[in-house]
């Protein structure tokens, strides 16, 4: 569980849930995209954290970035795939960094003029690097997309986002360190999926 962030210092914050409610079945139900990428299906009976694990055991345990991307919130999921790329930054190219820093700057001190702001800019890059979409799910994740838009992006941008944010930053990386990485990205989702 986490904090929710408000404006008044003195106002004491009500703990939230890191995950979307319902289980994996749930999950799967409510958000169809999700079907779309993650071929391992849970069982009505699944827990979030055993399906997480059964998914990282499994021969394809991207699948289980892709599912921690849909099932944590997204707020929380932005602040995941950030650190994911921190993790890795190493193969951000140097023109990443500037998106980087303000989607850090957004996580510190969230604001809808920010949000934005970061929204803009990824949607304007001249690519679709790890960073980008990272600003992009930044700016999808919550309320509307613009200041002239009151409607919210549909609920598996963020998501998508993020999931292409981290696996394509993995896909970066030499084969070799590809699985002492994926290794700390869920075990950094865990860390959500156990709050």
């Amino acid at each position: 569980m986490h904090f929710d962030s408000t404006t008044d210092d003195q106002t004491t914050r009500r703990l939230r849930p890191s995950l979307r409610p319902g289980g994996p079945w749930q999950h799967f139900a409510d958000m169809p995209r999700l079907g779309d990428l993650v071929k391992l299906r849970p069982q009505p009976e699944d827990a979030p954290l055993r399906y997480l694990h059964r998914l990282r055991s499994s021969t394809t345990p991207e699948e289980a970035v892709t599912y921690a991307a849909f099932a944590i919130v997204p707020t929380d999921a932005t602040g995941w795939c950030y650190e994911c790329l921190r993790l890795m930054a190493e193969h951000l190219q140097p023109h990443e960094r500037a998106m980087m820093q303000q989607v850090s700057g957004w996580l510190a001190a969230p604001s809808t003029r920010l949000r934005h702001e970061i929204l803009r800019e990824a949607l304007w890059a001249p690519g679709s690097g790890p960073s980008v979409l990272l600003g992009l799910a930044v700016g999808w994740s919550t309320g509307a997309s613009a200041p002239n838009d009151p409607e919210p992006a549909p609920p598996h941008k963020t998501p998508v986002a993020i999931n292409g944010a981290v696996l394509s930053c993995l896909a970066r990386a030499p084969l070799d360190r590809r699985s002492p990485f994926l290794a700390r990205i869920l075990d950094m989702a865990e860390t959500l999926f156990r709050a």
